[in-house]
């Protein structure tokens, strides 16, 4: 079973460890966030299981990182943190998208609880095999084959072309790419990630020069087209 991901954004600084402690000891790996514009970012390009949120957020609220990522079809579970005597409308929590919320103070067994609760009502099983034109990626296997036969790709490459079929029609820039593939830590320059586009089209697109899939977009970096 692959580790689950869940993205803590919370402006608590001690509750926002803390939770990332507990999670990570119940075997969950913790992103934490401080504010809602990273949590946002960190919400798309870490895509986790599940997204706990605080409603009283520095820059925009809670409520606001929910209508934001459904509005952009994000369908991530969500939980609502809310302090004692917020007014909390069940209903309006509901029709922005949260799936759960959980008043402040909590105990760890019932945050535990409703963390386990949402993630098992949520749908755990992602595709296996994902498609494009005569390219068919099985994902379980790390197997890509064009036109029924195998072929051969290096980790980075296998990990950015997994990035851009988990992203289809969307705008990627290259420093986002190279954070969600290449990750913070180790970070080469943009130009490894316009080599490895040249390596992708030279692996699966019919002519290389005039990409159907991989197009770049002037200024910004690339969108892959299914």
């Amino acid at each position: 079973m692959p580790v689950q991901t869940i993205l803590v954004i919370d402006d608590d600084e001690s509750l926002r460890d803390t939770i990332g402690v507990l999670l990570e000891t119940e075997g969950f790996r913790a992103i934490l966030a401080a504010d809602g514009k990273s949590g946002l970012d960190q919400a798309v390009m870490a895509k986790p299981a599940l997204i706990v949120t605080d409603l009283r957020l520095p820059d925009f609220s809670g409520v606001e990182v929910c209508k934001r990522l459904r509005t952009s079809g994000v369908q991530t579970p969500i939980i609502v943190l809310s302090a004692i005597g917020e007014e909390i409308d069940k209903v309006l929590l509901l029709e922005i998208g949260a799936d759960d919320y959980i008043v402040k103070p909590f105990g760890t067994r019932e945050f535990l609880a409703r963390v386990r609760a949402v993630l098992r009502r949520s749908p755990s099983e992602p595709q296996k095999v994902l498609g494009f034109g005569d390219v068919e990626v099985d994902l379980e296997r790390r197997i890509v084959k064009k036109k029924g036969a195998e072929i051969k790709f290096t980790p980075a490459e296998y990990n950015l072309l997994t990035f851009f079929l988990q992203n289809p029609d969307r705008p990627l820039s290259r420093d986002m790419i190279l954070n969600s593939v290449w990750g913070y830590e180790s970070f080469p320059n943009t130009r490894t990630v316009d080599a490895h586009v040249v390596r992708l089209r030279q692996k699966l697109e019919t002519d290389a020069n005039t990409p159907r899939y991989f197009i770049t977009l002037h200024k910004v970096g690339y969108r892959f087209l299914p």
